[in-house]
């Protein structure tokens, strides 16, 4: 196949550090390419270059979606020197695309070649012109053609496809995900990979005073999102004893709260296992009761690492577009019987505070729920090209 010349942005920011997140984004090419066939993903001076023997739309495709990588380019590799088979090139690009403009950008990465890069334009644009008729236009040119001038290379390509961007995943860090299996969370989970981190779900379930759906949706969910990392753990943590005393012992319309309360602790004893550096969840401020910036804050009160919220400031159907852009809205939307469904109180508190939550948890024993929901917490790993989870020993 033809070299596909990927580029990034962010990565280019990074000063001295530069050099890991490249590599890092280097091997999470590798792992998100290599099922398709035999693939080399190569450094070169600004950005990274895939040759191999895949289908190159399948690698496109499958590149734009790693995290880092902020457009994929189909390129055409010709000698250093031969700039009259590039200006070929590109003359085949504009009678097959036939714009009424063009432009030439070109980069001389190897600064001993003779030509600047301005000189480079110069030549390739009067070579086309004269063999197109086509003018050039600087600004707003209907075709721009890239040229890269390397080390006993140069590459061309006309057609920047926009990928994902963000940070490769794995360079931020370590965060443990609350997954619901409804539409917010996942999406939330998506958007810290982006940033760079790894990510590790929690998934709480009522089993079995409710059937298994919803287990198994939080697994075709982390199935579907480790596309992005290619490995995830998921944390299955039951929750129904918890929401028994609550129901028994707390005041109606603070359950949920208590509910949430209680799987801060849970969650962030296993982030602490797993050296993570955050939770993360898929609250929107305002979207139901319990996202109140008073209840959110009572919330909070019981963590003791910072609790992000990738998805605060956006409404439901910004939600929901990059859900269905990321194909977990299908999987969210099936029908289960969600923990926090149970035992729903009437009227629930909408402006609690830290104080009352906490006196209503004096009759409940906290720390003894707390470590037996952990001592029955299952744990799943998943790895991309999908496998079937396989519980951990």
């Amino acid at each position: 196949m033809d070299p596909i010349s990927i580029h990034f942005h962010e990565i280019a920011l990074k000063g001295k550090n530069r050099a890991n997140f490249e590599r890092r984004l280097q091997a999470n090419l590798q792992a998100a390419l290599g099922p398709l066939g035999r693939i080399k993903v190569v450094r070169h001076p600004g950005g990274l270059l895939i040759d191999g023997d895949a289908d190159p739309a399948e690698v496109v495709a499958r590149a734009r979606e790693v995290c880092g990588v902020a457009y994929a380019m189909r390129v055409k590799r010709h000698p250093q020197d031969d700039l009259e088979g590039v200006a070929r090139t590109i003359v085949e690009a504009i009678r097959r695309e036939q714009p009424s403009s063009f432009r030439i950008t070109s980069r001389r990465r190897d600064k001993s070649y003779d030509l600047t890069s301005e000189r480079v334009n110069q030549v390739l644009g009067k070579m086309v012109k004269d063999a197109t008729g086509v003018p050039v236009r600087l600004n707003g040119a209907a075709l721009e053609a890239f040229v890269v001038v390397m080390d006993g290379q140069t590459l061309v390509g006309t057609e920047k496809i926009k990928a994902v961007g963000g940070l490769p995943v794995g360079t931020a860090g370590r965060v443990t995900a609350l997954l619901s299996g409804g539409i917010d969370s996942p999406v939330a989970a998506w958007r810290m990979m982006k940033r760079g981190c790894s990510v590790d779900f929690v998934h709480f379930h009522s089993y079995p005073r409710v059937d298994r759906a919803t287990i198994e949706k939080a697994e075709e969910l982390v199935e579907r999102l480790t596309r992005w990392q290619y490995r995830s753990k998921l944390f299955l943590v039951p929750l129904l004893e918890i929401q028994t005393a609550a129901r028994l012992q707390a005041p109606e319309k603070l359950r949920v709260l208590l509910y949430r309360r209680f799987m801060v602790r849970i969650a962030q004893k296993i982030a602490e296992r797993r050296r993570s550096r955050a939770l993360v969840t898929g609250e929107s401020v305002g979207q139901v009761a319990s996202q109140t910036l008073q209840n959110i804050a009572a919330v909070d009160a019981v963590a003791k690492m910072p609790v992000l919220r990738p998805l605060c400031g956006m409404d439901k159907q910004e939600i929901v577009d990059q859900a269905k852009q990321l194909g977990t809205f299908e999987i969210s939307i099936q029908p289960d019987q969600d923990c926090c469904q149970l035992f729903l109180p009437k009227h629930p508190a909408v402006a609690s505070s830290d104080a009352e939550c906490a006196e209503a948890e004096k009759a409940m024993d906290v720390d003894g729920l707390v470590a037996r929901a952990l001592a029955a917490t299952e744990r799943l790993t998943f790895r991309w090209p999908a496998e079937s989870a396989a519980a951990a020993a």
